[in-house]
């Protein structure tokens, strides 16, 4: 009994230092694959596939079966300088820059082994399936609309009351044996009998077509929710938000001049001259869409001679009056503002739309509550002058011209 009594504990204090070990294995594992989905997300996801399926981007698909092709060794070398493996005349790095069209990956020399285990850890697990959480938001009811609403069940009360009066008078008649009108033509009458009914009756239609006259007029030129369908359904959720490319890859006129511009085919091409086939068949024919208006033959890799290129035709979602002057490079570059605070979550769209207002209104009213970055050296020598003259004030748009008509008018 005694030694039964004296290994109970033993083997309890075991079983907990068991568990305490597995489960901080279970925690480092997961921060190393976290850690590895940020590597790879920022580092590889715009030349790699990663899933279940090989895809071929600008590089291999990644998953469990480059652990079968390749030791872990191998994988650090090709990594961190796939040039200097492929010098070296290592046979698979030969056989993998032969096959890729002799495209050279990018090297990575400031990876350490464990970045790259941690990468390697995230593509054993594969990415984690992310639950979309559909939020309903009720419809905001105006206060125009709530005014028409009581008007209406006003109206509604009134003629309810007619018809019931109208009820009365009729019994009463009955009773007493005088002749009854019908209800509509008692009703008809008591309205006309009663002015004030038919004064806010007619108040409440007049007030109500002006409404709607008012509210037409501010919605003119105002696209807010526009959603066109393109010529190619091009997605920005898979290419800025998945893939993580840069909005000023595409859009390259946003850092340079007034307008940020739509980019050409060519710019397409410098990823799908290798990137042949989406991640399902219909992203698939939008990438022939584009080889068919610039002439590119996906199988030989080449452009075809004598072709004659038809422009894409994109409809433009965003568009200011002519009137008004908007520069892009002053905003992005001078004030720091980032795409999505006008055109919204850019990232999350699969289907781009208008997400701002773009109004007279919308602009003046980041003008006024945009504070200025007086350590922008852009304006270095007008810094000194505006920390002055407001004394530790919040320095806006505003306050340095950001209201005055000619700086948006011409």
């Amino acid at each position: 009994m005694r030694r039964q009594n004296c290994k109970s504990p033993i083997r309890k204090a075991l079983k907990i230092l068991t568990l305490l070990f597995i489960t901080t294995i279970h925690l480092s594992l997961a921060q190393d694959v976290e850690l590895g989905e940020s590597l790879f997300s920022s580092n590889c996801a715009s030349c790699h596939y990663l899933g279940p399926e090989s895809k071929k981007l600008v590089g291999p698909g990644l998953n469990d079966h480059i652990f079968e092709e390749y030791t872990t060794e191998w994988l650090y070398s090709w990594i961190k300088n796939s040039s200097e493996l492929i010098a070296s005349g290592d046979e698979q790095a030969v056989a993998v820059f032969e096959q890729y069209n002799k495209s050279v990956m990018t090297a990575f020399p400031y990876f350490t082994n464990d970045d790259i285990d941690n990468i390697l850890a995230y593509i054993k697990v594969g990415p984690a399936e992310i639950e979309e959480v559909v939020v309903e938001s009720s419809e905001e009811v105006s206060s125009s609309s709530n005014s028409s609403t009581i008007l209406i069940i006003l109206l509604i009360a009134l003629v309810l009351f007619a018809i019931i009066l109208a009820r009365i008078k009729n019994v009463l008649k009955e009773v007493k044996g005088h002749p009854t009108a019908s209800l509509l033509e008692s009703a008809i009458h008591w309205l006309k009998a009663s002015p004030v009914v038919i004064g806010l009756v007619i108040f409440y239609f007049v007030l109500t077509g002006l409404g709607t006259i008012w509210d037409g007029l501010l919605t003119v030129g105002v696209q807010q929710g526009y959603q066109p369908e393109q010529p190619i359904a091009f997605s920005h959720k898979l290419h800025a938000g998945e893939n993580g490319v840069d909005c000023n890859y595409c859009h390259s006129g946003a850092r340079h001049s007034k307008s940020a511009g739509v980019p050409s085919a060519n710019v397409c091409m410098n990823c799908h001259t290798y990137i042949n086939e989406g991640r399902s068949e219909q992203g698939t024919q939008e990438i022939s869409k584009i080889y068919a208006a610039i002439g590119f033959d996906p199988e030989t890799r080449s452009y075809i001679e004598g072709y004659e290129q038809q422009p894409i035709e994109w409809i433009r979602i965003h568009n200011l009056p002519d009137l008004a002057y908007f520069n892009h490079s002053q905003h992005v570059n001078v004030a720091g503002v980032e795409c999505q605070e006008c055109h919204g979550p850019i990232e999350e769209m699969e289907v781009v739309e208008q997400y701002s207002p773009l109004t007279m209104g919308w602009c003046i009213n980041c003008h006024r509550e945009t504070k200025v970055d007086t350590t922008n050296n852009y304006y270095h020598d007008l810094n000194d002058n505006w920390i002055e003259k407001y004394h530790g004030e919040d320095i806006t748009a505003e306050k340095i011209g950001g209201l005055e008509c000619g700086k948006c008018h011409y």
